[in-house]
């Protein structure tokens, strides 16, 4: 076993960045045999050096990063900042300066990860980001290697917990979104400005990631449909429970059927009582990967947290080391299929539709004349009426999700139409 230890430099401590210190104090020596060599946390850089951090030495802190990566004794650099800049620069310096890095920076990966792949391999080095997608759940390493021989057709999940603690109260104690919000602000589940996870930012840049490894192809930010989940109602709950589903906000990769393309999306769906996904509480995480081998595999678990994200980075930071011993490098990027990424409305869905429709003979059919002239067949169809006013329930068997959202805005041309209350696709099935 080598003796002289690998050096580790550390950018932020916020907190997951102080878990990681703490992980890699208490248990130096596990780490050590799992690694073949000692790890020794060699700076730790930061915004605040005033603050008080626990069981980390004073002498460790800096507040130029630029410099610690520049020493030229660093073997790897564990970066936790997030954000684009100066996270970006700072790895490239990392690269440039001989060290591995290991990464929990989600947005800045969705964006410029292939020009982070394309320095890691100039350079020789390593870039691991298990923590950037999902928390503990290893993910990200079974998908580029455990499944490196197989062929992934489609990716489902819940890869934010915030929004999933959300709709789970909405869904199981009727509170309202802003009442459940309120509830994950103040457990810590949300942050005070929580627009990146409720608007689907978050959950959009994961999905980029994960679309990239799944389909050997390069899938930017830009790329994943995003719609947010802030208008999803009790009303929309109590529609689908009646069809014996709840509401989720998933993450949706798909190959298309002619394998001539692939797809990224998040948004806020339908899902069956009987899915897996459907009994996902609280705010934990879970990832459907269907493969043609392997078949159908589901991977949950905590998918945020200090500790939970600490634990994926410890386990980068370890195989990384060991990488670094053996004088070799993991896989890299692989966009060898270089595929097109199709639009939404290329993507064939099903909708769940409520409309507020006058309440007299004839508009039934009126309605399903509009779905026929556009191309989409109705699954069921429910109605009811008082006062002169009605409420009319429509499903649709799956169509191109393009001549559904032609359909909608047809439908609120119709004289007999007062407004569409909620639309939702359905998934799952």
């Amino acid at each position: 076993m080598r003796t002289r230890p690998l050096k580790v430099a550390l950018l932020g401590c916020g907190v997951v960045g102080s878990e990681v210190a703490r992980i890699m104090t208490t248990h130096a020596d596990d780490l050590t045999q799992r690694i073949g060599a000692p790890v020794e946390l060699a700076g730790v850089a930061v915004r605040r050096p005033s603050k008080v951090r626990e069981g980390i030495d004073p002498a460790l802190i800096t507040t130029d990063a630029t410099a610690l990566l520049e020493r030229g004794d660093i073997d790897v650099v564990i970066e936790v900042i997030g954000g684009i800049e100066p996270a970006r620069t700072l790895i490239t310096t990392a690269f440039e300066n001989g060290a591995s890095v290991v990464s929990a920076n989600k947005a800045l990966l969705a964006q410029d990860g292939a020009a982070l792949h394309a320095a890691a391999e100039k350079h020789g080095r390593d870039l691991y980001y298990e923590a950037a997608v999902a928390g503990a759940i290893p993910l990200v390493r079974p998908m580029r290697e455990s499944l490196a021989g197989d062929k992934i057709n489609r990716v489902m999940g819940i890869v934010n917990g915030t929004t999933n603690f959300i709709l789970d109260k909405m869904d199981t104690t009727g509170a309202g979104y802003q009442e459940a919000l309120d509830e994950a602000t103040a457990l810590g589940y949300a942050e005070a400005d929580p627009t990146a996870d409720v608007e689907g930012y978050d959950a959009a840049a994961k999905a980029a990631i994960l679309a990239g490894i799944a389909f050997h192809t390069r899938v930017r930010l830009d790329d994943v449909y995003r719609e947010g989940m802030t208008e999803v109602s009790a009303s929309d709950f109590a529609s689908a429970k009646r069809m014996g589903c709840t509401i989720k906000l998933l993450a949706i990769l798909e190959r298309a059927a002619d394998g001539a393309s692939v797809t990224a999306r998040v948004h806020p769906a339908m899902i069956p009582l009987t899915h897996p996904l459907a009994s996902v509480r609280e705010a934990y995480n879970a990832v459907f990967v269907e493969a043609e081998a392997a078949g159908r595999l589901m991977f949950y678990g905590p998918g945020a947290g200090g500790s939970p994200t600490a634990s994926a980075v410890l386990g980068d930071l370890v195989a990384v080391c060991r990488n670094k011993l053996a004088q070799a490098t993991g896989p890299g990027e692989s966009a060898y299929t270089q595929l097109p990424v199709g639009t939404m409305g290329e993507v064939v869905t099903r909708y769940h539709i409520s409309l507020d429709v006058a309440d007299k003979p004839g508009v039934l059919a009126q309605v399903a004349t509009t779905f026929a002239e556009h191309g989409v067949s109705i699954d069921t169809v429910r109605q009811q009426g008082k006062d002169g006013e009605a409420s009319l329930v429509v499903v649709t068997h799956r169509a191109p999700d393009a001549a559904l959202t032609g359909t909608v805005e047809a439908l609120r041309k119709l004289d007999t139409v007062r407004g569409v209350a909620s639309i939702m696709r359905v998934e799952g099935e």
